[in-house]
């Protein structure tokens, strides 16, 4: 289910030209420095910096020798210093991305280097991975924000925005809700405002812009994923747009990197599908695939020569891509039958529901006991707690020790574990891990979590915006009725919701009781300018923002939603994200 759009969609932009610019202005920095030079790159941004500027590209713009930087410390100032001890001159250039923050200079001058380095800033924060998907690549991004409270790369995102409105004209119809969306769009109209004059008069290419914070909807991110592409990156980590396949899925002694995008035919096919029609639909092309190959059986030097030439290169590259997915589906069954992954999808559908809830928290305490995955065991957490509306009646063991204290403290401040009310008593396994810390310090993680108690309305809002589908028998997997299909039919994503709700309204109004439960009642906004540019073709492409990251199933869930409704959407979110990376995101606890 590639999801075949409807012959009246409308076209995407080009976004490759993106990719340009930032493959321009690196090359313009590389070339202050004039002849042989080495670079060192940050572990994060190999990934990235690989898909705008590969080595060769590098090498021609006298790129010497590369080094990856694991560790975080000033690399440069030991460089410099180094050399400086050794008598070497040499010059030094330190490139920023996608900004320079002040902090980054006082690190240099405490170093004792400021003097001997330049600066720049290279100003890469959109990364076309997918015709329709942009990522700024900024996993932090999420922890930042949504637990320090740090708001250094609201500019980022308000500078991004700018650079897209600048490349592809102004947006007539814009919607957000959340505080960090309502900084950001500020940020960016002001920004806007500063250059007047640069969209003006442009026609809009892309009608409407939706931004929203994670934090709006931390449910769906919890939940384990099951259309291909989010079991995909469940499993194996997708990681800016590509994949590392382990012998066990290539059937061969080595790993292979496989980039997953529409340009992978097979992959197009299956990406948003459920997985239970996945292998289906693989050994259905297997069929048709080895018809093409019997077809020379029959043919004359002629015809073969055709066949040869035309036809030969597109059904190999087919054959081996076919071959990638099938041992990834293998792969992945291995895995989930042996992590007993429907009774674990069992009790995230009952949580979802709010039915069986004994039954569910007595799972998770045993999730607890046997150890499974302590990341696991956080994320049912986090789950029952928040559908819950923080009423986690459970004993959770005192295997959490200590050292998990400051997760439970992290996962509390942002709002992923939820009190019952405010004051109320630590849970069984905060009031353990306590009695191991002086009780003076317990004190004080007492009056924290109480101070900063943050209560969840999921059933209220679920309630209201029908998330639970009411189904006579059983839901059609193979023939979707709604977004719910990406959670097996259960439940359909509340970001999802939420958009498709504003957007068929055109507006917030008639939704004030959903804001106010999910907390946003000073942070839905609208703002619509006159549409007499807009052509309808652009006013049927959506960008909707995820500010926190967004995952493959709600992709997925807009794309469907898109071809139901004649629209495209269009994502850019701060990185990908899932139910793991949200863990691992709040733990102290490094794996």
């Amino acid at each position: 289910m590639a999801f075949p759009h409807r012959p009246d969609a409308p076209e995407l932009p080009d976004f490759s030209m993106l990719k340009r610019l930032a493959r321009d202005q690196l090359i313009y920095l590389l070339e202050q420095l004039p002849g042989k030079k080495d670079l060192f790159i940050e572990a994060d941004l190999m990934s990235p910096l690989d898909r705008i500027a590969n080595v060769s590209i590098l090498k021609q713009h006298e790129v010497d020798k590369l080094y990856k930087v694991e560790n975080k410390p000033a690399l440069s100032s030991s460089l410099v210093n180094a050399d400086k001890l050794a008598g070497r001159t040499r010059k030094y250039k330190v490139i920023f991305s996608p900004q320079k923050f002040y902090a980054c200079e006082m690190v240099l001058e405490e170093e004792g280097i400021y003097g001997d380095v330049s600066c720049d800033e290279w100003a890469f924060s959109l990364l076309p991975l997918d015709v329709d998907l942009l990522s700024m690549e900024l996993p932090e991004f999420f922890r930042d924000y949504f637990l320090e409270g740090d708001q250094r790369w609201i500019n980022t995102v308000a500078q991004a925005l700018h650079l897209l409105s600048t490349l592809y004209g102004p947006f007539p119809n814009c919607y957000g809700i959340g505080r960090c969306a309502k900084m950001a769009y500020e940020l960016w109209r002001n920004l806007e405002e500063e250059e007047d004059g640069e969209t003006k008069g442009r026609r809009p290419e892309i009608g409407h812009i939706f931004l929203l914070d994670r934090d709006v909807d931390f449910v769906t991110a919890l939940c384990s994923q099951v259309v291909y592409e989010g079991l995909v990156d469940d499993t194996f980590r997708i990681k800016c747009g590509s994949v590392d396949f382990g012998p066990e899925v290539t059937s061969s002694d080595k790993s292979l990197k496989v980039l997953l995008n529409a340009e992978d035919k097979v992959f197009n096919e299956i990406r948003n599908e459920h997985f239970s029609n996945v292998f289906g639909f693989l050994s259905q092309k297997a069929r048709n695939l080895q018809a093409q190959y019997d077809r020379r059986r029959g043919m004359d030097i002629k015809q073969m020569k055709n066949f040869v030439s035309q036809e030969l290169k597109g059904l190999k590259q087919e054959h081996r891509l076919l071959s990638l997915h099938i041992g990834a589906c293998e792969s992945i069954m291995k895995k989930k039958t042996k992590q007993d992954f429907q009774e674990l999808i069992k009790t995230e559908h009952a949580l979802l529901e709010g039915f069986n809830i004994r039954e569910s928290t007595s799972y998770i305490e045993e999730h607890i006991d046997r150890q499974v995955s302590p990341i696991e065991s956080l994320r049912l957490m986090c789950l029952l707690s928040i559908t819950e509306n923080g009423d986690a009646r459970c004993s959770l063991d005192t295997h959490y020790g200590p050292e998990h204290l400051l997760t439970f403290s992290n996962l509390r401040r942002a709002g992923l574990l939820t009190e019952q009310a405010p004051g109320d008593t630590l849970t069984a396994v905060e009031s353990k891990v306590s009695k191991l810390v002086t009780d003076k310090a317990a004190g004080k993680i007492t009056d924290a979590f109480s101070s900063l108690a943050k209560r969840s309305n999921f059933r209220a809002i679920s309630k209201k915006l029908n998330l639970i589908p009411r189904v006579d028998g059983e839901y059609d997997l193979k023939v979707p009725r709604d977004m719910a299909y990406v959670f097996s039919g259960a439940y359909v994503p509340l970001s999802c919701r939420i958009i498709e709700q504003v957007l068929e309204r055109r507006s917030w109004q008639g939704l004030d009781e959903v804001v106010r439960l999910l907390n946003c009642s000073d942070f839905a906004f609208t703002d619509m300018t006159k549409e007499d540019k807009a052509s309808s073709e652009s006013l049927r492409l959506i960008l909707v923002v995820f500010l926190g990251g967004c995952t493959f199933s709600e992709i997925s869930a807009l794309r469907f939603l898109g071809r139901e409704k004649g629209y495209r959407f269009i994502f850019l979110t701060t990185a990908v994200t899932n139910s793991a990376r949200l863990m691992e995101a709040m733990s102290e606890v490094k794996a």
